[in-house]
């Protein structure tokens, strides 16, 4: 998902003799959350314990996110309020990992000053050499892109965990080039992680007492396993490959039988490859969410054309019919950018028509912003005006608000299981959680304790959230 996010990370040494302590930032997708965990654990073993206080730090690294202009504006002003900690810690370095570092590379260095290190999303198993290069007092970059890296033999740390929920990645990079978008460039081609190492890390999640486990991937219907290589060079694989390959739906089904106590997600999907053996697999086990988020960018056929998406609108709701019947009620979520070039008014109404026919549970929508080297950036004039842009927005916001009500209105009256995940951000007296549709729950206190499966009756709501009590 797109939204924009960052999180402190901790995590001690439990020898305690730990004589360096890193400190991370995690922005953007989650895709970059689970790395910033594989990041931790190999650094783990270069003797970095890891901490909350970004003042006692003597590395910092900031996971970045290029999806948008404001991502790498967010970075590059905390990478400011860095200024003071530099001028009282001379020692102290600061690297830059993730898609902001693929893309500018040692450019970076010039830009920002105060950065020591570059480290793209595929080099993190490079980092023991990289922090040996700043130690001897020079400046280190690493943003090689890989055809093999999965990153499949690395436990990740666990990161500022809850103990309930955690991220398991399944592919990496993304083959689809939307002229949109920079992924393809700063994560490079699709390759998918052997299905043994996913389920062995699936099972010790379970063992731990995890609850819910999100699969995640740049377009997790891509997922393609023969043996390992490029999805691209499927065709080129021996007939015996192809045989024992693995696709998706069969990972879904044997996650879901690997560990049935636990609930499964997954991020992100991709209209044009979601076919209906996944949703087949999702309605089959009760330990699936019954949840998509399906990016769909815009409602209009011609613009989604311009977007290079491999659909176009008849092909989506098409698609939504089809998940509406193998998967009654199932929860449905959208990425939306309006203002692409020469989106007119009539491609404008086009997309709030399309919710209105898929009437979505949330969405997560912006904004067109130009990102160099795409497609769009070298082709196509960034033509509509900014004001014209936040208009647009404010209407598909609109219309989702309302979307989003009526669709929680319907769920008043049911009693539906939710996962406690903590305390309620609005009252300590009611604890917080989501049901299988991702849809937030609060809920009185209990005796119950977060981890538990509660089954609640839902009372009333709001657009954002449901509200009911334990049904006894």
């Amino acid at each position: 998902m797109l939204e924009e996010t960052r999180q402190g990370e901790a995590l001690l040494r439990e020898d305690g003799l730990s004589a360096k302590k890193l400190y991370i930032e995690s922005y953007g997708c989650q895709m970059n959350f689970s790395d910033s965990e594989i990041v931790a654990s190999i650094l783990t073993k270069e003797g970095y314990g890891t901490t909350k206080d970004v003042e006692e730090a003597d590395l910092i690294l900031l996971n970045t996110c290029s999806i948008r202009d404001k991502a790498e504006q967010t970075v590059r002003k905390r990478l400011t309020n860095f200024n003071k900690l530099k001028k009282a810690q001379p020692a102290l370095k600061i690297g830059v990992l993730g898609c902001m570092a693929e893309r500018l590379k040692d450019k970076l260095l010039d830009e920002e000053k105060l950065v020591d290190m570059v480290v793209g999303p595929d080099a993190y198993r490079d980092l023991p050499n990289l922090v040996q290069e700043l130690d001897a007092g020079r400046k280190a970059v690493n943003v090689i892109l890989s055809k093999e890296e999965t990153y499949a033999d690395v436990s990740p740390v666990r990161l500022g965990t809850n103990g309930i929920n955690a991220f398991v990645s399944i592919t990496r990079g993304c083959d689809n080039m939307c002229t949109f978008c920079v992924v393809p460039f700063t994560r490079g081609r699709e390759r998918s992680r052997n299905p043994q190492t996913i389920l062995e890390e699936v099972k010790d999640l379970e063992a731990q007492g995890y609850k819910e486990i999100t699969l995640l991937g740049q377009n997790v219907d891509s997922y393609l396993w023969y043996g390992g290589g490029l999805k691209k060079d499927f065709e080129k694989a021996s007939d015996a490959a192809k045989a024992t390959s693995v696709g998706f739906a069969q990972l879904l089904e044997m996650a879901a039988e690997a560990a049935p106590k636990v609930r499964i997600r997954f991020s992100t999907s991709n209209p044009q490859d979601m076919h209906d053996d996944v949703l087949h697999a999702i309605a089959k086990y009760d330990n699936i969410c019954k949840y998509i988020h399906l990016p769909v960018q815009s409602g209009s056929s011609r613009v989604l054309k311009l977007m290079n998406r491999g659909h176009n609108r008849e092909e989506y709701l098409a698609l939504i019919d089809r998940i509406r019947k193998i998967i009654p009620n199932c929860g449905i979520s959208h990425d939306m950018i309006t203002g692409f070039p020469t989106e007119t008014e009539e491609d404008h109404a086009e997309t709030l028509s399309l919710m209105d026919a898929v009437n979505y549970d949330f969405g997560y929508m912006f904004y067109y912003s130009e990102r160099p080297n795409t497609y769009a950036a070298r082709k196509m004039e960034d033509d509509i005006p900014l004001e014209v842009k936040k208009r647009r927005l404010q209407e598909i916001i609109d219309k989702q608000r309302a979307h989003s009500l009526v669709r929680h209105k319907q769920m008043v009256g049911d009693v539906q299981e939710v996962l406690i995940e903590g305390s309620s951000k609005k009252s300590e007296n009611d604890w917080y959680g989501r049901n299988t549709y991702n849809t937030v729950v609060v809920f009185p206190k209990g005796d119950e304790k977060p981890g538990d499966f509660v089954n609640v009756k839902i009372t009333d709501c709001t657009g954002g959230t449901l509200l009911g009590i334990k049904e006894n």
